[in-house]
């Protein structure tokens, strides 16, 4: 096994439909995903989780947390600290409502998922503690979406930090898969006092570990990832502090990275521009892998959360 890049069972079929013309592409959903950072002695650290064998997208993978666009972010007015949303708007290469509400889906996940929250009382501060009953309660609630994020900042009283995040880069989906997101990557350094737990129902496992251990372990095939992970995971691997990324996060290059598929002497070949470590060859007669085929156990040297 030469790495631990999943793809999904029905790619051939589907690669196929594409090409002549019978698939039509899904409209991909706006998401968001953060790559929590923090500083480690022997450089920073990143908090992943693995998400449950049992979803249909991407079950077994490591991956960020992350999750969709909540449209209802886009309408509440909401506290907000750091550049506006105009900027944002500029950067993410959206109008400004679809720009808060992409904000505003990378704090509720990092939220969701970690337990981490990049909001505080005042511009210049974050929350120190999100555990008791009452915190419990705000959380489900925003899970099960009986409120959106928005409201919930709002019924806080919180200011949401948007000059925590720094836009990394954007994938969207391949046309031919069958559920599409449209994701913004952003990088964070957790906050000081905040602490992270597997707040997710979807995921079965969450780690602290070094950006290269985690490529390496990617390399040998110990861990599952997919591509758009694996690369960020290279990327983070040149900053030597978790400060050092937000830095280089301004100067990032956002064109959104989509893969491309053509039949080619009886071979699929699937890339992704810029990536050519991505490139496969799939015979058109031959399945490919299921990440339950791979080992997802982390190797030693992984930190736990």
């Amino acid at each position: 096994m030469a790495n631990g890049q999943w793809f999904p069972q029905d790619w051939p079929e589907r690669i196929r439909g594409l090409a002549d013309g019978t698939l039509t592409p899904v409209v991909p959903k706006r998401a968001a995903t953060v790559m929590l950072l923090k500083d480690t002695d022997s450089g920073p650290a990143v908090h992943m989780l693995r998400r449950r064998a049992s979803m249909a997208f991407a079950g077994g993978a490591y991956a960020y947390p992350g999750g969709g666009v909540d449209p209802r972010d886009d309408e509440h007015h909401v506290r907000w600290a750091g550049p506006t949303r105009a900027w944002w708007a500029q950067r993410l290469g959206v109008d400004e409502r679809a720009a808060q509400a992409i904000v505003c889906a990378a704090v509720r996940e990092t939220y969701e998922e970690a337990g981490v929250l990049l909001a505080g009382p005042s511009p210049d501060s974050v929350v120190g503690d999100t555990t008791g009953e009452d915190w419990e309660a705000d959380l489900a609630a925003v899970a099960a979406r009986e409120f959106s994020f928005a409201e919930f900042l709002d019924r806080r009283g919180l200011v949401l930090r948007s000059d925590l995040l720094g836009a990394w880069t954007r994938w969207i989906t391949p046309e031919f898969e069958s559920r599409r997101y449209d994701t913004w990557f952003f990088v964070a350094a957790l906050p000081h006092g905040q602490r992270t737990r597997n707040a997710s129902t979807e995921a079965d496992r969450t780690v602290w570990i070094r950006p290269g251990d985690a490529a390496a372990s990617y390399d040998k095939g110990e861990l599952t990832m997919m591509p758009p992970t694996i690369a960020t995971l290279r990327q983070l691997a040149r900053c030597a502090t978790a400060a050092d990324a937000l830095a280089a996060a301004p100067d990032r290059d956002l064109t959104p990275v989509l893969a491309r598929a053509r039949l080619k002497d009886g071979e699929i070949v699937l890339s992704w521009p810029g990536h050519d470590e991505f490139t496969k060859h799939i015979p058109t007669d031959s399945p490919t892998d299921s990440p339950t085929d791979r080992p997802t156990d982390l190797p030693t040297g992984g930190a736990s959360a």
